[in-house]
């Protein structure tokens, strides 16, 4: 889902994606600031080498960093912003904590809700209902309009408008 997100991101600003070593990044602009799109080619559970690497190399500190990940932990189609935390199980955040050296970056949290027979991968990689497919595009498209929030106003604006429940 967070490969979705930011690709969503790049197209709409014509975004070039390049290749790195361990993934493909791409430059643009969101909202007048320079930004860095990333998508880590490494098994989940590596992604914070990735992402390290890249901070270090265009010199981006933790707090400037926004990943984006699913959440089973939330019901599905939620969007959460959260800045800083553990990494609350999930194996990606783990590495990117570890390989960072800190949990202080920012977080676009997108909910998948839990599996009904406990099969979290299957469930996180599987094939989902029709109504599912459709809160998982809606909340890939909030996310991007999230983060784009979080460029143009800062993180606790686009804080406290985009962790609302939506409207049923």
């Amino acid at each position: 889902m967070g490969f979705q997100v930011v690709e969503g991101l790049a197209s709409t600003v014509q975004g070039r994606w390049r290749t790195a070593p361990d993934g493909l990044w791409c430059p643009l602009a969101l909202a007048g600031a320079p930004a860095l799109l990333c998508k880590p080619h490494t098994y989940m559970n590596r992604s914070g080498q990735t992402v390290a690497r890249l901070a270090t190399q265009h010199e981006v500190p933790a707090a400037r960093i926004l990943v984006v990940h699913d959440d089973v932990d939330l019901p599905m189609g939620t969007l959460r912003l959260k800045a800083g935390g553990g990494h609350g199980g999930h194996n990606g955040l783990r590495s990117i904590v570890a390989e960072l050296g800190e949990p202080g970056f920012l977080r676009v949290r997108l909910g998948i809700g839990r599996p009904p027979d406990g099969d979290v991968v299957a469930w996180v990689l599987g094939d989902h209902s029709p109504d599912h497919r459709r809160a998982l595009r809606d909340v890939v498209s909030r996310a991007a309009e999230a983060i784009r929030a979080v460029v143009e106003h800062g993180f606790a604006r686009a804080a406290n408008t985009c962790n609302v429940k939506p409207p049923r």
